[in-house]
This record gives C-alpha cells, sequence and structure tokens, in this order.
C-alpha cells in the first residue's frame, strides 16, 4: 500500500488548499474505533445513550464555550451507537480575519496542513475527541476512537438542508445506514 508524505497509510481527507479555520459551515463524522457501539443503543427507534454517550453530548454541547475566540455555532448533532454527526460553523474572528489583528501581528496559518494545528476545524475536532477520551480513561471505560474523522463544507442552503435532513432522520433510518456493520 502506498504512504501518504512517505508516513500514512492513507492520504489525508481533508480538501486540498482549504483553510479549515476560515469562516464555514462543516459536518463531521467521527466514528468509535472498530465501529463499537460505545456510545448507547437505538430500541424502538429511540437512541438510549450510555454514560460515554452522555459525555459526548456534554461535550459537544461546550465546544462553542470552551473556544469562544473562536466564534463558533453548533448547528444539529446526534449521537448514534457507534458515531457521531455534528454541524458546526465557525465565525469571523482574530485568527481568521486579518483586520481584526492587532497592528504588527499576522493571523495564525488555519489552511489544511500536517503538524500542529491551531484555532482550525482539526483542533476543535482533536479537543473534542481528547475530552471524550479523556473522561473515558478517569472512569475506566474501554474506549477509543477511529484515529480520523470524515468532514464535508457546507456551501449552500440546500446542501445544509440535506445535511440536517439526514441528522434529524439517523435514528428511524438505522440499520440502512453505512455506519451500522
Amino acid at each position: 500500500m502506498s504512504r501518504f508524505r512517505n508516513k500514512y497509510r492513507i492520504g489525508s481527507t481533508r480538501l486540498p488548499g482549504w483553510d479549515y479555520g476560515s469562516p464555514g459551515t462543516y459536518y463531521v463524522t467521527i466514528c468509535t474505533k472498530d465501529r463499537e457501539h460505545f456510545l448507547g443503543e437505538i430500541i424502538e427507534q429511540k437512541m438510549h445513550l450510555s454514560d460515554l454517550g452522555k459525555q459526548v453530548e456534554l461535550e459537544w454541547m461546550q465546544t462553542p464555550g470552551l473556544r469562544r475566540d473562536m466564534n463558533l455555532t453548533l448547528g444539529r448533532h446526534v449521537v448514534m451507537p457507534n458515531h457521531f454527526h455534528g454541524i458546526i460553523s465557525i465565525g469571523l474572528n482574530a485568527f481568521n480575519t486579518p483586520a481584526l489583528h492587532m497592528p504588527g501581528t499576522t493571523p495564525a496559518d488555519t489552511r489544511n496542513q500536517f503538524g500542529p494545528h491551531r484555532k482550525n476545524l482539526p483542533s476543535i475536532i482533536a479537543g473534542f475527541k481528547g475530552a471524550v477520551t479523556k473522561y473515558a480513561r478517569i472512569n475506566n471505560i474501554v474506549f477509543d476512537w477511529q484515529p480520523l474523522y470524515w468532514d464535508h463544507i457546507i456551501r449552500t442552503d440546500r446542501d445544509l438542508y440535506r445535511v440536517e435532513y439526514y441528522i434529524d432522520h439517523n435514528v428511524e433510518n438505522w440499520g440502512k445506514d453505512r455506519f451500522n456493520r
């Protein structure tokens, strides 16, 4: 199997050249390792969250408050037995708007690149995943995430509606969806 940058077995799932710290709306999917059902179960088309699933919900809801300087807004989200879907918007902020910087300073480089991430979507997801993992470790819950996550940049109202519809109906479509394996 070929390696990406002689290091990774797979290529980046990020859109090449896109600045993931720039203002935009993103749809993310994060799966548990091996798609294990760590986050709860669906009974009669209703999601019943495990303690870990409740923590996933809590950590996601806390995201904008923990990163106030990024001007984040959450859209629809759903915690499923083995994955999480969420919509998050990054607004104008001091890290992506040069006009808001003090004279003599420059904005952080938040473009898609390998290495440490700051003030962009990868840093948000890393913090979210890390907080859930820390909770699991502290509470002796055997758990892990898949190493990567999937994202989609939402660019139109029609696209947003399609994603919201999918999230809103994810529980009732359980078993028909590719994540239920």
